[in-house]
């Protein structure tokens, strides 16, 4: 197994995180084995930490002898600041949404260059979604994801494109130039839709959640059949994320007009 004797330097703390770090969305639960590839190790090693890790929480074993994120991870990174406040703040604002509407409500925010949604709420009637809670997806083919393009430096454009556009749908954009001048579009509306780019049989409108300072700290979004009229919802979106904007802000001073009201 690789790792025996590649790494001899590597640290205890290097070789735990490696373990965790093997999980993802697309992953969620990993065999010994397949835990010991991703971190480089011998099997024996890989099953000493991830004994170490499930004692502690951070990892559970199943019957089936496959690995999962334990509960106590979850509820450390549940402590994280930053994303626990605007959790928080912006829960209201989604409940409302969904009451509204009982369609999908989404906040998501940029991890890289891949969405990462923090929260939704979705009802048995709601559109069936490939949104997961901690999951990513990509920002070329998703409204929240359009967002993170539109108000993040130009660079991250230019990445995501050198990458490759992948097709989720037959719908998806794939060619750059089409993708330049939709994200233009989103700058100047503050609204992204995601027409069946994403899902078949999916729409959604996001839009954007500015900080205090006026950078944008995550996406609101609505997704909805795709018989439904996405552009209608539009208002209610808007409505929700800058009430969370506003919630984030500190007040503002006489004249002086903040991103959120221009």
């Amino acid at each position: 197994m690789g790792g025996n004797t590649r790494e001899p330097s590597r640290s205890a703390a290097d070789r735990l995180l490696s373990l965790l770090a093997a999980f993802s969305s697309d992953r969620p639960s990993l065999t010994l084995s397949e835990l010991a590839e991703a971190g480089s190790l011998p099997v024996s090693t890989a099953h000493r930490l991830a004994t170490v890790l499930t004692e502690w929480g951070a990892l559970e074993r199943h019957a089936d002898g496959r690995f999962h994120i334990g509960l106590r991870l979850w509820y450390v990174g549940a402590l994280a600041p930053g994303h626990r406040d605007l959790r928080s703040v912006a829960m209201p604002f989604m409940e409302d949404l969904y009451e509204a509407t009982h369609e999908n409500v989404q906040l998501a925010i940029r991890d890289g260059k891949r969405a990462l949604y923090l929260d939704k709420i979705s009802g048995s009637q709601s559109v069936a979604t490939l949104t997961e809670v901690a999951g990513h997806l990509p920002l070329h083919a998703t409204g929240v994801g359009k967002i993170i393009l539109a108000f993040s430096e130009p660079r991250l454009l230019a990445d995501v494109v050198a990458d490759g556009l992948a097709r989720c749908t037959r719908h998806t954009i794939t060619l750059p130039g089409v993708l330049a001048e939709t994200i233009a579009q989103v700058r100047e509306t503050r609204l992204a839709y995601s027409l069946e780019e994403m899902t078949v049989g999916a729409s959604s409108v996001a839009a954007p959640i500015f900080g205090a300072d006026g950078t944008l700290v995550a996406s609101l979004a609505l997704v909805v059949r795709s018989s439904a009229n996405v552009q209608a919802l539009a208002a209610a979106v808007r409505t929700a994320a800058l009430g969370v904007t506003r919630q984030l802000s500190p007040p503002i001073s006489t004249g002086w007009k903040s991103k959120l009201d221009r």
